[in-house]
């Protein structure tokens, strides 16, 4: 077996211990155990959307009030989830980085995958449980959601990439972060003055995609691709920069 083959085993076995460790610390071995995983952030969607749909609230728009909900506030759980799991990954973690094959970026991947694949997993289940009570309409063009969807977790796992690292450099990283999220609104209902700022935040481009993608042309998307693509890059990038500076300092 090569080198780079015999690594990529270690580094499985790693991220593999690391998510079972994660796990069992967060959510525990009894009850509901990894289930919450996806059923804290399904719960806190269902709690929103409740909510906006016991107050009536339709922001002005047509638009069903269940889907707006959900594709919102799934999307925006899973990026800021996380950032914010990310910015106390390795202080919560440090005693495992005596192990010599456990690397920051291992404790940070751990936090991302599980973050995503919860989000995910909520989006899902209530999606598919909605649109059979009725609530809310199927997906216009589901590959367009799943791009969205897809490019919106990009740019959740390379802004926890960042604020990690950040994090592990200094604590006020973690106190410091506060992005919007473009979950209770769409670009097209706000004034065109304040259009050009909204659409600086990159996550912002991605509820636009998933929503095109959900609602069809009943809404008026606006996104810029290679704008959300640049700063995926570059905030990878950034990610790995940073990355490599707490990782010499510990």
């Amino acid at each position: 077996m090569s080198s780079f083959a015999h690594g990529l085993v270690i580094q499985r076995r790693v991220l593999h211990a690391l998510m079972m460790r994660e796990i069992i610390t967060r959510f525990g071995r009894e009850n509901l155990g990894v289930l919450w995983l996806f059923a804290e952030p399904m719960l806190f969607t269902v709690g929103v959307t409740t909510l906006w749909t016991a107050a009536k609230l339709n922001h002005g728009s047509s638009l069903p009030i269940v889907a707006f909900a959900v594709t919102g506030y799934s999307s925006v759980l899973m990026w800021r989830n996380a950032a914010s799991h990310c910015s106390i990954a390795v202080e919560a973690n440090k005693s495992l980085l005596y192990h010599r094959s456990v690397q920051v970026i291992d404790l940070l991947l751990t936090r991302i995958a599980l973050e995503v694949a919860g989000a995910t997993s909520s989006f899902i289940v209530l999606s598919l449980l909605f649109s059979f009570l009725g609530w809310m309409p199927l997906p216009t063009d589901l590959l367009e959601v799943m791009f969205g969807w897809a490019m919106l977790a990009w740019v959740g796992g390379s802004l926890a990439l960042l604020i990690g690292a950040g994090s592990a450099i200094s604590p006020l990283v973690h106190r410091l972060w506060h992005p919007l999220s473009g979950a209770g609104f769409m670009v097209d209902w706000l004034p065109q003055r304040f259009r050009a700022a909204v659409l600086l935040l990159p996550m912002v481009h991605g509820v636009e995609i998933v929503r095109q993608g959900w609602f069809g042309g009943v809404v008026h998307s606006h996104y810029d691709l290679a704008y959300l693509t640049g700063c995926c890059l570059g905030l990878t990038l950034a990610g790995l920069s940073v990355l490599r500076l707490a990782a010499a300092r510990m």
